[in-house]
């Protein structure tokens, strides 16, 4: 049997998003989406998952950018003096170098954000991270222990199969393959992920898909992930959002790329050949 996950990220970034994300959902082959609890559209993020109960919503744990949720004190090493989060994955993994935060600082945050979602009423299907910072070993102890704490028993293993990361069907230029050298790198982590996991019995999907194909998932990229698709429950992570001012005001890289995976993600023609191919379409719950 085959299932399919797919996870929209970044719920919560900006109301555009948010609203792609939805429509992603209701005409479209999304899924999941994972809710930033620093995001500047939370609130409407929140609304948007209660306008529609059978989107599954996790949280996307963020130690990279925005602001931090926990109170200031707690997290002193890990923020700057106005309260944000390291600005980029390559200044979080310094300090993680470095010694300089500790790991109590870590969970704090984590913790902060889980129960900033969950005052909202909303009850996490699982977690995975913003930049895929749980790769890291520390950042991926954290994360079991907060899970396990809250009571959420699913989470992401973020490692995109080798084969797929150096294909070169999945995509070129020079951020392309940073991205996929650093995803190289971190699958360097993946026993040890799934060993932690696995002694909490927390559940993950089999397989993982979206890095490779981040900001150029179109059509033909979902279509050819899923004639590959393996037996088990695969998750794609993907970035849908309508562009606005908002976004391209943004810190973020993806902006018009949002709304072409939007565009692929509602295809008719993707829709059908999930269908033809008898590929089950669930969320986190469905590891149940």
């Amino acid at each position: 049997m085959k299932q399919l996950i797919v996870n929209a990220d970044d719920f919560g970034y900006t109301r555009g998003v948010n609203a792609g994300i939805v429509r992603g959902f209701r005409e479209g082959i999304v899924t999941s989406a994972t809710l930033m609890a620093n995001g500047v559209a939370f609130e409407d993020a929140v609304e948007c998952a209660r306008a529609n109960p059978s989107l599954g919503v996790g949280c996307h744990l963020v130690l990279v950018g925005g602001e931090c949720v926990a109170p200031e004190k707690q997290v002193r090493s890990l923020i700057d003096s106005d309260g944000q989060l390291p600005i980029s994955l390559p200044a979080l993994l310094a300090k993680l170098a470095r010694g300089s935060v500790p790991s109590e600082e870590i969970e704090n945050e984590l913790r902060a954000q889980v129960e900033r979602v969950m005052a909202a009423g909303i009850q996490p299907t699982h977690f995975d991270s913003h930049k895929h910072t749980h790769a890291h070993p520390r950042v991926m102890e954290a994360l079991v222990k907060v899970a396990c704490a809250v009571g959420v028993r699913r989470v992401r293993q973020p490692f995109e199969d080798i084969g797929v990361l150096l294909h070169p069907a999945s995509g070129g230029g020079v951020s392309s393959w940073k991205q996929r050298a650093v995803a190289c790198i971190a699958r360097a982590n993946a026993p040890r992920f799934r060993k932690l996991a696995n002694s909490q019995h927390l559940r993950m999907p089999n397989h993982f898909l979206g890095v490779a194909a981040t900001g150029r998932l179109n059509q033909r990229a979902i279509l050819s992930m899923i004639d590959a698709m393996r037996d088990g429950t695969t998750e794609l992570m993907c970035h849908p959002g309508e562009y606005d001012a908002d976004l391209e005001q943004s810190r973020t890289r993806l902006k018009r790329e949002r709304e072409a995976e939007l565009q692929a993600l509602t295809d008719p023609g993707v829709r059908a050949a999930v269908r033809e191919r008898d590929i089950r379409l669930v969320d986190f719950r469905g590891l149940d």
